[in-house]
């Protein structure tokens, strides 16, 4: 009898899995981003850019699909898959790759990348630091489309069959390209800096009705980033998933994550509610699910935005210095 784990051995065989938001959704949340930067920030991030960028960082936001090939390691950290049907999210559970290799997931790499920048060349580590600021941007998005927080046993919708109007493809691409695809060609002309635009004006009108929560910022999401500093040999995301660990590092550095993992768990709960939801092996995807989906995909490009920008301008408000490449 094959178990689970055997299903899933092979549907990761046969399978190939895509990586995020396509190129024009990373683009669009590195771009909503650049306008809530800081001028620190700004400052920061223009220093670490690689020289073809030209100062935008939504030119890089989806070099870490591109690098993928090339950096086979770097796949599981594109995406959190989670137990088939709970529409919940466990870091302690969730974040390991195939080989259940622990922390290997995109919010353990939004982590990891946050600390590399945020440490700098006080981390005594020599980092490179531009590829650091290139992987978080494009993290950030991946950790917004719902589906990259989907479910194990389809690998988050790559396992979905299906017709996306006359064109067959799985759910899980549905969401990454083919809704805002489909949303350029019937609303924006085919013009992506006209949708941004659409979905920046939306959020100065509040058409979003929760968006002065999205970069909230407390004690338990973003304790003093100094604690981070004085702590920074300390594996907290392994001590933080015994229940035999009962320390202060690594209970304030587990809660120095929660920040990504409630964007996981938004996520999931989102693909529960709308990606999964009328969407089964074989059916046809139309109007109805494209009409009643879009704004659920322009919100998530637009929290992306906020969030990310508020993670940049929280690494480069430190007095700490930022080495350059």
């Amino acid at each position: 009898m094959i178990t689970w784990i055997g299903r899933v051995l092979v549907l990761l065989v046969l399978i190939p899995r895509s990586y995020g938001w396509g190129r024009e959704g990373h683009y669009a949340t590195c771009k909503i981003a650049e306008g809530y930067l800081s001028e620190d920030a700004v400052a920061g991030v223009t220093k670490l850019l690689p020289l073809h960028a030209e100062g935008e960082l939504a030119a890089v936001c989806s070099w870490a699909d591109e690098i993928r090939i090339h950096h086979r390691w770097s796949g599981a950290l594109h995406f959190a898959d989670t137990p088939d049907f709970l529409c919940n999210y466990s870091y302690c559970r969730d974040c390991h790759d195939s080989a259940q290799l622990k922390d290997r997931c995109v919010t353990g790499g939004i982590y990891n990348y946050t600390k590399q920048l945020k440490l700098g060349p006080d981390s005594g580590i020599t980092y490179n630091l531009t590829e650091a600021l290139m992987f978080l941007a494009h993290f950030i998005g991946d950790v917004h489309q719902p589906l990259h927080a989907g479910f194990l046993g389809d690998l988050g919708g790559n396992g979905v069959t299906l017709q996306w109007y006359s064109q067959k493809t799985n759910l899980h691409r549905v969401w990454d390209d083919m809704i805002i695809e489909s949303a350029l060609k019937t609303y924006y002309n085919g013009n992506l800096m006209t949708m941004i635009r659409s979905i920046q004006e939306n959020m100065l009108n509040d058409d979003f009705d929760d968006i002065s929560s999205w970069d909230s910022c407390d004690a338990t999401v973003c304790p003093d980033t100094y604690v981070l500093i004085l702590l920074k040999s300390v594996d907290c995301r392994i001590m933080a998933c015994y229940d035999n660990v009962y320390s202060l590092t690594s209970f304030l550095l587990f809660f120095y994550a929660s920040m990504e993992v409630r964007y996981a768990s938004e996520s999931i709960n989102l693909a529960c509610k709308f990606a999964y939801r009328n969407a089964t092996p074989g059916s046809t995807l139309g109007d109805d699910y494209f009409v009643s989906r879009l704004p659920i995909v322009e919100k998530r490009l637009a929290q992306g935005g906020v969030r990310l920008a508020a993670v940049l301008n929280r690494i480069f408000n430190s007095s700490l210095p930022i080495a350059t490449e």
